[in-house]
């Protein structure tokens, strides 16, 4: 229920074994539901029949009931049933003036002429403000309408026995309190008071007349002064206009790259035009991978940026354009920033903020010319690292599985803030699932075992990764070498059997470089948690949001637990 009396979902009909709107109760052995209904009450109950497991329910802020399975064993929650399915079928989830895209993964936009209530809520995640107009009503007959197509009507229509779009439209306009209307075969209808509940849908759909101020349509429209003037000198004066916007257009197209327009939310559209001049025809690569190159380049307003030329890439437009769009809303400090991309033809391009240090890979092994990373420096970049894992892990909208968390792919900015890159390029999630199967594979040293054992991969190959990442922070060593001999050598095992079985101090591991200059709680903390991170099994592994709370100091974890071995 909305506000305590209006329904906006439902269950469905009781049937003996579930409710009719709900098949997944009949699919999902895990349950057995019961339903009483008499003159008193109305209520279920569901027992589990595994005794391993338990389930919760809850109502969350979309306005969603979400029920949610833990096995002790991995003492996780998954989301295994969602209803609505979509935020749009949420009633007024997008509040007063606000209109749901079903075709943009239920995203809210204000109607023309309207602006956010509240931005603060808005990037809090919290769209049910919804929107107040940019200009007042004149009322009565000063204020037009806009025409808004392929639209699910908002909530409460009022009918108008008018008989044509013409009346339906002064009808309106004749009451104050009116901010919509639509005609069609069924007749006239209106709507007072806040607009509720519209949805913009992909076909089909209604026109709606949504009603705003005068100055609202005429906006973007230059007004004409009526003066007597002749043909001749008006023609003049354009040709003459014309040539001005021609030179003019030209000077700023020659040899420089104008920025365009936002699109796709607050990513940009470059052309491959716009982005071979910005890197200078793609001169400078500053570094190369599985997915392709990345050049240096360089906006007209002086902004640095790494172009990445993908390759392999196979999706068509809209579906590219989709699936980068759903990147371009991730915004975390420490995750690399999109600024937008080129989709046209054949060639698919991302656009990233420069990094100027860097990648981590290159301050820990190769360090020439570079500064020694303190271990100060190193554990704020496990943290921010930690960090950034478990928001694209927890805290998007979709489950993102980076699959390839490795030194090479933390940038480090000119702070040496670490920001997880290429993340993008990951397997994208939704989150009525907990696991993926995917062809995609990591690089060797970092690959969890399950890669290799064909079961479903799970967030839990990035915390394997992570943790393989963490012994090389704490050592400055690869994870794995070749000996002379041929036989391969894994740090980790070393590592482990030097302070747990040999029980040596931890600084023992600790990269020589620093002369052993490291607070020992917090390497103590980053050694524990490495090893519990590359545990074989999967569901033994922590969550990417533990490892922030333990590395912080809020959990802790116990070395007895751990088991290393030297599994690839």
């Amino acid at each position: 229920m909305w506000n305590g009396s209006r329904q906006y979902w439902t269950t469905g009909i009781w049937d003996g074994q579930g409710f009719s709107l709900v098949p997944e109760m009949k699919s999902r052995s895990t349950f057995n539901y019961s339903f009483t209904s008499n003159e008193n009450e109305s209520y279920i109950t569901y027992l589990l029949y595994d005794q391993n497991m338990r389930a919760r329910l809850k109502v969350d802020l979309t306005g969603q009931v979400k029920q949610f399975l833990r096995l002790e064993e991995s003492k996780e929650w998954n989301l295994v049933l969602c209803k609505p399915l979509s935020l749009c079928d949420v009633y007024a989830y997008c509040g007063p003036f606000g209109c749901c895209n079903n075709v943009e993964d239920s995203s809210c936009q204000c109607l023309q002429g309207f602006k956010e209530k509240s931005l603060k809520d808005l990037n809090l995640g919290d769209p049910t403000g919804g929107c107040v107009r940019k200009t007042p009503l004149q009322c009565r007959q000063k204020d037009n309408f806009l025409l808004m197509p392929s639209t699910k009507y908002p909530a409460n229509p009022v009918p108008s026995a008018v008989d044509s779009a013409a009346n339906c439209k002064s009808a309106c306009l004749n009451n104050c309190s009116c901010n919509a209307y639509a005609y069609n075969s069924t007749g006239c209808s209106l709507w007072y008071g806040d607009l509720l509940n519209i949805q913009q849908i992909d076909n089909g759909g209604d026109e709606l007349y949504i009603r705003v101020a005068p100055s609202e349509v005429n906006s973007g429209k230059k007004e004409l002064i009526h003066r007597p003037v002749t043909v001749g000198a008006i023609t003049g004066t354009l040709a003459f206009l014309g040539l001005v916007l021609v030179a003019i257009w030209i000077w700023r197209n020659r040899g420089s790259v104008e920025i365009p327009n936002a699109v796709e939310g607050s990513l940009v559209a470059f052309t491959y035009r716009d982005l071979k001049t910005a890197s200078n025809n793609f001169s400078e690569i500053l570094g190369t991978g599985a997915f392709g190159s990345v050049f240096k380049g360089i906006l007209p307003n002086s902004t640095l940026i790494a172009v990445k030329k993908l390759e392999g890439i196979r999706q068509g437009e809209k579906q590219f354009r989709s699936e980068v769009s759903t990147i371009g809303i991730i915004q975390h400090v420490n995750i690399v920033r999109l600024r937008g991309f080129c989709c046209e033809g054949n060639k698919r391009m991302l656009v990233y903020d420069f990094m100027p240090n860097k990648s981590l890979d290159t301050h820990l092994f190769h360090q020439k010319d570079l500064k020694i990373l303190s271990w100060n420096l190193r554990y704020q970049i496990a943290v921010g690292i930690a960090r950034g894992i478990a928001y694209l892990h927890e805290e998007c909208r979709d489950y993102i599985i980076h699959c390839d968390i490795k030194p090479q792919n933390i940038l480090l900015d000119a702070n040496l803030t670490p920001k997880v890159a290429d993340f993008g390029l990951a397997k994208l999630v939704c989150r009525k699932f907990s696991r993926v199967i995917t062809t995609i594979r990591g690089t060797i040293g970092y690959m969890a075992p399950e890669w290799s054992s064909g079961v479903a991969i799970t967030t839990k190959a990035d915390v394997y990764s992570y943790g393989m990442m963490l012994f090389e922070i704490i050592s400055g060593r690869r994870n794995l070498k070749q000996s002379k001999n041929g036989k391969s050598w894994f740090f980790p095992t070393w590592a482990a059997n030097k302070v747990i079985s040999e029980g040596q101090p931890v600084l023992s591991i600790l990269d020589s470089k620093l002369e052993g200059n490291a607070d020992i709680d917090e390497l103590t903390r980053a050694f524990r948690v490495a090893c519990w991170c590359i545990q074989e099994e999967a569901v033994q592994r922590p969550s990417m949001g533990q490892v922030v709370q333990i590395l912080e100091g809020l959990l802790e974890a116990n070395l007895l637990q751990f088991k290393v071995t030297s599994s690839l």
